[in-house]
């Protein structure tokens, strides 16, 4: 029979700190999959679509440094112990999303976002105040969040090279990564955000875009 660790608040910060650490720190996650790119072939780009493709791979990763911190917030103030687990365990399908996006920029000779840290301490007290509000609350932002990401990577799709095929094999696995955690949420008891809440996140998102595009 097995027990359930109870963790007092010193011990959640301190894995608080080293999530932050294994996130924001390159080259140090560890994924719980193998990249889906691995048996795609390289393509031959000419070094503009190289650098587009760096591009939209970086506004990914920090998507992910984003839901990271979004989860491990949620984590930290969830009130009940399965939605707690259920952050946690969306948090390491996530650091697959994280090392794959991560792996694919340094294969393109680009780097990922020096805006990683403002972005990730936002995004982790945007999780951390939505679990103070309710539970309800907070599985509704993962679900909103998600299904904004999910519009971005639909948008990355279609803009990827028709050659690129590693790429494009990462963003449509998170794609049906994030598309299962949305519905998981909502199924587990989300609120469903209305639509001005809903268009404020996305101006959000179009900030993180446009300034990770490029540094």
């Amino acid at each position: 029979m097995t027990t359930q660790r109870h963790y007092s608040p010193i011990d959640r910060l301190l894995l608080q700190a080293d999530a932050a650490m294994r996130t924001l720190l390159p080259s140090s996650g560890q994924p719980y999959r193998p990249s889906p790119a691995i048996v795609q072939p390289e393509a031959q780009m000419s070094d503009e679509d190289t650098r587009h493709v760096a591009g939209l791979m970086r506004i990914n990763h920090t998507g992910e440094v984003c839901a990271q911190a979004l989860y491990q917030g949620q984590a930290l103030t969830a009130k009940l112990p399965q939605v707690r687990a259920a952050m946690e365990h969306a948090a390491e399908e996530e650091i697959d999303h994280l090392v794959w996006c991560e792996q694919r920029i340094h294969q393109l000779g680009s780097h990922t976002s020096i805006l990683n840290p403002l972005f990730y301490g936002m995004s982790f007290g945007i999780g951390a105040v939505a679990g103070l509000i309710s539970d309800k609350v907070s599985l509704g932002f993962v679900a909103a969040t998600e299904h904004q990401v999910c519009k971005h990577l639909n948008e990355h799709l279609e803009q990827l090279p028709a050659a690129d095929e590693k790429s494009r094999a990462i963003l449509e696995q998170m794609r049906i990564d994030e598309e299962h955690h949305a519905e998981s949420a909502l199924e587990a008891g989300g609120f469903r955000f209305p639509a001005p809440v809903k268009f404020g996140m996305s101006l959000m998102a179009k900030v993180m875009t446009k300034s990770t595009y490029r540094i």
